[in-house]
């Protein structure tokens, strides 16, 4: 009877310490999947800070080229005014030259 109960002991003993090997298995492979979603959320918050740092550049450029845009077709605009009061002041000189003929 004493050889059953040891053997009931080691038996129990047994399982007990396997049952912590799988518990501390579980536990190893919960620990990596959290390691594993920690990087990858790193990995993603990297992503998205350097995509905002381009965006500010682009963003950046973009204005530069509205800007000359705007100062390049202001130029132009002044110079079509220019132009349309030299046409004016020609046209009006040459109504004069022409009322000064017919005198």
């Amino acid at each position: 009877m004493q050889h059953t109960k040891l053997i009931v002991l080691a038996f129990a003993a047994v399982a007990l310490v396997g049952c912590d090997r799988e518990k501390t298995a579980i536990d190893n492979k919960k620990d990596a999947t959290k390691e594993a979603i920690d990087n990858r959320k790193d990995a993603v918050n990297a992503s998205a800070k350097e995509a905002k740092k381009q965006t500010d550049i682009n963003a950046a450029l973009d204005k530069e080229k509205i800007d000359a845009n705007k100062d390049a077709t202001q130029a132009q605009l002044d110079a079509d005014k220019k132009k349309a009061d030299a046409e004016a002041k020609a046209a009006k000189a040459k109504v004069d030259a022409e009322n000064k003929e017919t005198k």
